[in-house]
């Protein structure tokens, strides 16, 4: 199950670059139709997971590079908890929006989809993969598409931002796989299961030094400020599926491997910076949100909430209890499917104004009062509104933090202040302000494949808000074993 859900979408890519010439346009329907039948595995995937089993399931292990002489060897080695399980069905699930999303793609459709399936079969992996270096191997694998899709079919100065993403995320990369080499040297293996129950404490290595190695890559990808700095220009300069997947999904990467690796593995050096990893985390929800504040171009707008909001994630990490790491976790899914609708309705308001800035938009609810309609739920979701999935995930956070970390959960809960003071203001300025003329002749959301992206969003996320039990069991299922682990 999970190799097919993995490779899938690689077999799919293969196929839309054998697509003759004069069928090219064809290959939108390949690319969705494909991201479509992953979506379906992964449900079914989904609903099989057994949450009352802690170990791992829809295991595959086969030796893969065979080390028999220094003591260990590199294995294929792929299975899923509650935590990876719900990823990956984020990650299917968002993978089909932006196939969606990619409709009116004409620059080279046989290679634009062909990034995005390449794509998708690294992040799966990266969710999927038990093994350090099969980790590793996958989390490389996704720069690859990453800087095609945004130098290519980007926009402003899209080079410029798809090489900012490539330093900044190799840079992390190169010192997470120094620590990934001297912990599984250090236990004569790279099989995460395995490390979770090895006791390193008596290994002639420095396991403070290993912890801030690996660190970096996360901090990056997640991203902690000061590391923050990639995102809004690769976020302003990608193509609206780029960014649907940057923000619903490769930042919950680094989110998924604090979890998985750091608070698994090494759990007592996660213990011993925890109070400063919580600062830290209140200091990118309030400095995100200011910045926040401050921007004028829509799309920076939400690149820079995002900022913000995976504040909260690191937050809840740092506390180390099952209910701050599932608040965390779920806070990784419902932003991923907020934020995602947030740029779905960006990229439709740039397609018909043709501009990103706020000053230059006024009253657009009077001429698109679906996409208006829309673009408030999705802003009342992300400032935490209650029967909605962003209120479920915070709330948690806070309960499953503030008996740890009193003095940062308070600054944490003022950024939902801050959170609703943008994103009201932003929503009045864009769509209730006066009627400006320029626009009287722009169309609403007329095309069947934004209506059905958005339709599945809104659905997903009001869903979660309502009835969070359907998540929050399989997720507890993953943080049981992560903390037993540990």
């Amino acid at each position: 199950m999970l190799t097919l859900l993995i490779f899938l979408p690689l077999a799919g890519a293969f196929a839309a670059l054998l697509l003759p010439s004069e069928r090219e346009r064809n290959v939108r329907v390949l690319a969705a139709g494909v991201a479509l039948v992953n979506l379906v595995a992964a449900l079914v995937m989904f609903a099989g997971f057994d949450q009352g089993d802690d170990a791992l399931q829809y295991v595959a292990r086969e030796s893969w590079i065979d080390a028999g002489d220094v003591g260990f060897d590199v294995r294929y080695f792929v299975g899923v908890d509650g935590l990876s399980a719900t990823l990956m069905l984020l990650t299917a699930f968002l993978f089909v929006v932006a196939a969606l999303v990619s409709w009116k793609i004409t620059l080279r459709p046989r290679e634009y989809f062909a990034w995005l399936l390449a794509l998708e079969t690294a992040v799966m992996g990266v969710f999927a993969a038990q093994d350090l270096i099969l980790f590793f191997l996958f989390w490389e694998l996704e720069i690859v598409p990453m800087f095609f899709l945004i130098s290519i079919w980007g926009t402003g100065r899209k080079e410029y931002s798809a090489m900012k993403f490539v330093l900044y995320t190799l840079t992390g990369s190169a010192l997470m796989l120094v620590g990934f080499l001297v912990l599984g040297f250090a236990a004569n293996t790279f099989d995460m299961e395995e490390l979770a129950h090895s006791d390193l404490s008596g290994a002639v290595i420095s396991l403070n030094a290993v912890f801030f190695l690996i660190l970096a890559a996360f901090a990056v990808k997640l991203p902690v400020i000061p590391l923050h700095t990639w995102l809004p220009d690769a976020h302003t300069d990608a193509p609206t599926a780029v960014s649907v997947i940057l923000a619903g999904i490769l930042l919950k990467m680094g989110g998924y491997g604090l979890i998985r690796i750091l608070v698994g593995i090494l759990p007592d050096q996660f213990d011993k910076f925890d109070v400063y990893l919580a600062v830290l985390a209140a200091a990118s929800v309030i400095y995100g949100a200011i910045l926040t504040m401050r921007q004028s171009d829509l799309k920076r707008l939400i690149a820079y909430s995002s900022v913000s909001h995976m504040g909260y994630v690191l937050l809840g990490v740092a506390a180390l209890g099952e209910v701050g790491l599932t608040g965390a976790a779920l806070q990784m899914f419902t932003h991923g499917t907020i934020t995602a609708l947030l740029f779905v309705m960006v990229g439709l308001i740039y397609d018909r104004t043709h501009t990103r800035q706020i000053g230059d938009m006024s009253g657009l609810a009077h001429i698109m009062p679906v996409a208006a309609t829309v673009f408030v739920i999705a802003g009342l979701a992300s400032l935490g509104l209650p029967t909605m999935s962003g209120f479920v995930a915070e709330f948690l956070v806070f309960v499953g933090s503030v008996d740890r970390f009193e003095a940062p959960t308070i600054f944490a809960v003022v950024g939902i202040l801050l959170s609703a003071g943008y994103i009201l203001w932003t929503v009045q300025r864009v769509f209730f302000g006066p009627r400006d003329e320029r626009w009287r002749d722009l169309g609403d959301t007329t095309e069947w494949w934004e209506q059905v992206s958005m339709a599945a969003l809104v659905a997903v996320i009001i869903g979660v808000g309502v009835a969070p039990a359907t998540i929050v069991g399989v997720i507890e299922n993953g943080v049981r074993r992560t903390l037993g682990a540990g």
